[in-house]
């Protein structure tokens, strides 16, 4: 899912790709700032994933400049379900500022993180 405006009619903040991996697996490539008014640009794709049986959820991060703690609840509850499918949330290539959102929420710590898309990716 790759949308470029938000319901005001302004070029979004946030851009969102999604790329089936495997049968289990979604990547998705968050891109801008995601907060309040965009969180709904990655919630969507993320619950799509999971409606769809996809329990591993990529989420590559090195192209988000900005989360608040709307989308860090996005993310949180994405945890949840992929969690109570046997899965998880993968989160890959935190910027800094990014990073210090969720290491003062001890987010970091519920989350597996990688440096790498590389270490994320599945298997095979």
């Amino acid at each position: 899912m790759d949308r470029e405006h938000i319901d005001s009619g302004q070029p979004a903040r946030l851009r969102v790709e999604a790329r089936t991996l495997d049968a289990e697996s979604e990547l998705l490539v968050p891109a801008g700032e995601l907060d309040h008014h965009t969180a709904a640009l990655l919630r969507t794709p993320l619950e799509a994933a999971l409606d769809a049986g996809r329990s591993r959820l990529v989420v590559d991060c090195s192209a988000l400049d900005f989360c608040d703690s709307t989308g860090l609840n996005v993310l949180l509850g994405a945890r949840l379900r992929a969690d109570a499918a046997g899965g998880g949330v993968h989160l890959v290539g935190m910027r800094p500022a990014v990073a210090r959102v969720f290491r003062i929420t001890g987010a970091d710590a519920v989350f597996t993180l990688h440096e790498t898309l590389a270490t994320a990716l599945p298997p095979g």
